[in-house]
């Protein structure tokens, strides 16, 4: 973001910055927005400052997020293809932080039917009451084989409106504000809906009795993320929690895994299982995909979205990024 912005921008943003990531250098650059009367400044930045500020690192990001012709999909189309192909008596539910449409042109090169709270083509609509029913019960309108996408953070494609957030059919573009970072501007009467809603959605989902959620990129870094995640696996001891680490074991997983048994997590050298930490020992004869030069693979979400798409008995080999539906392997795939 500091190489993309001009000059004055990126001395300003690079100031903000010092206080810690660049979603909460956002957050402190709106809050500034928001508070400053006329003739005021905080860090050498007036209210106006500020909004242009977000409005150009923004612009930025959603550029820098772009899906281009020669990225690589494969590892959310092998997801895409797993969630489209399981049958579970409940709904496949993906909740993601991130704010990019990899998910979305993952799922739609699929033809993975999905749901992410809103209604519509142009300006899709958010509808609290479909995100808040529960599969099984009359209200519920999305069919159970519908997969869930829900974007905590927002997402690229997300447009501020004057009395409410709307999905765009592509990314926001020009000087128009992408909804996107946890700020105060989420909490702002109707604005602040999509956010609550998801959050409290999350809150449910991990509730379910007997559920298996399985967290990959995710480095714990938020705070009320992280007491959603922890709260449920202590309330739901029969449920089981995998975080697949793609370097380390952040500490704040690390002390509650060590208390908390269902709570499990694994990098490619050590995993903490049951409440013990302890260093890997491969098997005997690894499973290719799974174990590599004494290091367990799924910790890279690549390797563990490619796992999933063979355990639900679709061949990677025949995964062809394009508009083909992906064909089934024969029963003798493992």
């Amino acid at each position: 973001m500091l190489a993309a912005l001009d000059a004055d921008d990126a001395r300003a943003l690079k100031k903000q910055l010092e206080i810690g990531s660049l979603e909460q250098a956002l957050s402190r650059i709106r809050r500034i927005a928001a508070l400053l009367s006329a003739g005021q400044s905080v860090d050498d930045l007036s209210s106006a400052q500020a909004t242009s500020l977000d409005a150009r690192v923004c612009a930025e990001i959603v550029k820098a997020l772009e899906i281009k012709a020669t990225t690589d999909l494969t590892s959310v189309e092998y997801m895409a293809a797993w969630a489209g192909a399981s049958q579970y008596r409940l709904p496949v539910e993906i909740f993601t932080v991130n704010y990019d449409l990899l998910f979305e042109t993952a799922l739609e090169r699929r033809r993975v039917p999905y749901f992410d709270g809103f209604v519509g083509t142009l300006r899709a609509r958010f509808h609290t009451e479909l995100v808040e029913g529960s599969s099984g019960r009359d209200e519920e309108a999305v069919p159970a084989f519908f997969v869930r996408l829900w974007k905590l953070h927002g997402s690229v494609n997300w447009l501020w409106e004057t009395q409410h957030i709307v999905r765009l059919g592509q990314p926001v573009s020009g000087s128009l504000a992408a909804a996107i970072y946890p700020s105060d501007a989420k909490y702002d009467e109707s604005r602040r809906i999509p956010f609550v809603v998801l959050q409290d959605r999350l809150r449910r989902a991990l509730q379910e009795p007997e559920t298996l959620v399985i967290i990959s990129g995710y480095s714990f870094g938020d705070d009320h993320l992280n007491e959603t995640i922890f709260e449920a696996a202590a309330r739901r001891p029969r449920s089981e929690f995998l975080a697949f680490c793609h370097s380390k074991i952040p500490d704040v997983l690390a002390n509650r895994a060590s208390d908390t048994p269902n709570l499990q997590a694994a990098t490619g050298t050590e995993a903490i299982l049951g409440g013990v930490r302890a260093k890997w020992k491969a098997p005997a004869t690894p499973q290719p995909g799974v174990w590599e030069n004494d290091e367990f693979l799924l910790r890279d979400f690549r390797k563990l979205a490619e796992y999933l798409a063979r355990n639900a008995a679709i061949d990677p080999k025949n995964l062809v990024t394009g508009p083909a539906v992906l064909p089934i392997a024969s029963p003798k795939v493992p």
